[in-house]
């Protein structure tokens, strides 16, 4: 596992991005052969989520341990970012209120990121998230060629990323592709974040990395 020393230095790098919060729980390395067995199975997701928590919480705790220990130094901007991003159990628990506000809250997002990729399905999160940054896009050549990219690796059949559309939306976008608007993936997105909310982000609030969250402890303040 990273030292706190590399982690600090990698998100202070990287401005503490949600893709590099999301690598900050999950790590960088590859699912093994046994990992990815039995991804579909009830109690495989149970333990994976069980897991990516506790190494969460670990990896949490080394930061508040380090700036606890005699002669600690004081908490540098990485520090700090880090305990901002983390929600309070209060805040956390308005993320059981709608996926709207789950995927509003950086931390929170970075956090369902972490979880579905325990279930092997962040493409639905990365096609949503590949959507909204389309939106903001403002050179219409620029458009094009991110509407172009976003359909070849999430909508096209086949596609590396293939997210679950019915053929009448996919057959919808690829129209829109023939003069690309920022509404062009309205309707795929619309479809999208449908799914999530039905079916990964119920899972998510029964998972154990959300429900330690929720349940955190509050530290006691210095005497």
């Amino acid at each position: 596992m990273p030292s706190p020393r590399t982690l600090k230095k990698e998100l202070g790098r990287n401005g503490g991005s949600m893709h590099h919060l999301s690598l900050f729980f999950t790590g960088h390395r590859k699912m093994s052969g046994a990992d990815a067995v039995g991804d579909d199975d009830e109690a495989s997701r149970k333990r994976k989520s069980k897991n990516l928590a506790k190494d969460m919480k670990n990896k949490l705790g080394i930061f508040r341990r380090r700036n606890e220990s005699p002669g600690a130094q004081p908490g540098g901007k990485a520090d700090k970012m880090v305990k901002s991003f983390k929600p309070t159990s209060e805040e956390a628990l308005k993320w059981g209120e709608s996926l709207e506000k789950l995927l509003l809250h950086k931390y929170g997002l970075a956090v369902f990121q972490a979880f579905l990729r325990t279930e092997f399905s962040e493409e639905n999160l990365e096609f949503w998230l590949a959507c909204e940054d389309f939106k903001k896009v403002k050179s219409q050549s620029k458009m094009t060629a991110k509407a172009k990219k976003i359909f070849a690796e999430y909508i096209a059949i086949q596609a590396c990323k293939e997210v679950n559309l019915d053929s009448y939306t996919r057959e919808h976008t690829k129209d829109n592709l023939q003069s690309v608007t920022r509404g062009c993936f309205d309707l795929a997105q619309k479809r999208i974040f449908g799914l999530m909310e039905k079916d990964s982000y119920p899972r998510f609030l029964r998972s154990d990395l959300y429900l330690d969250l929720i349940n955190q402890k509050k530290m006691s303040p210095p005497l």
